[in-house]
């Protein structure tokens, strides 16, 4: 088979994949005769092939996958201009701080958000498939130890925490990642399907800490 060939067979399994594709997963396609330092050679060559297109090939946590550039989102809206509404201030800085101090306990957050974090906020971020419990802390009650998830990775489209922005003390930078976080979420959504919001009506605004 040649690399043409090889290319035309990744391509369409990408695009047609439900899922973002591990490279074990591509070598399925051809037999295991294609050898996973070939595959990655062939994946970079459709980056490339793709890059002047509306659609680019990139690598998350979960696999490789297709999906709409930023610039295209302004008129991917256009097609569905009823948004559901977007997640809390108080999610989003809860997410924030788990993501640059996991794994991070209750406890945790409250004291750097300074105020008492409603169980509702951590049950609706696991729902999201965003976070998720590794553990307990050997302490008092042992408290859950919470961190982040490919998901998230995934809806964020990165590869691995390390490529979160580089930011400031923590106090200033979980007011600062917020809007970055929504706008990068939404620019990450697959070109074949949207994402879907979970409502946040029952989401009950934290009261301060005592």
């Amino acid at each position: 088979m040649n690399t043409s060939e090889a290319k035309r067979i990744l391509e369409t399994a990408l695009i047609c994949a439900q899922q973002p594709l591990q490279v074990r997963d591509m070598r399925v396609l051809f037999e295991e005769e294609i050898g996973a330092d070939t595959l990655k050679t062939l994946l970079l060559d459709l980056q490339q092939d793709w890059s002047f297109k509306g659609v680019e090939l990139i690598n998350v946590a979960t696999g490789w996958r297709f999906q709409s550039r930023p610039e295209m989102r302004e008129f991917l809206d256009r097609l569905t201009p009823e948004k559901p509404p977007k997640y809390t201030r108080a999610v989003l800085e809860t997410l924030a701080i788990i993501a640059y101090r996991q794994p991070a306990t209750r406890g945790d957050m409250e004291d750097i958000r300074g105020v008492t974090i409603n169980g509702l906020i951590l049950k609706q971020l696991e729902d999201r498939g965003w976070i998720e419990v590794i553990g307990h802390r050997e302490s008092v009650g042992r408290p859950a130890l919470f961190a982040t998830t490919k998901q998230f990775l995934d809806d964020l489209g990165i590869e691995s925490l390390a490529q979160l922005p580089e930011l400031g003390p923590l106090q200033e930078q979980v007011l600062e990642q917020l809007d970055r976080f929504e706008d990068a979420k939404e620019e990450a959504r697959p070109s074949h399907e949207s994402q879907t919001e979970l409502p946040i009506n029952d989401v009950v605004e934290d009261e301060p800490a005592q």
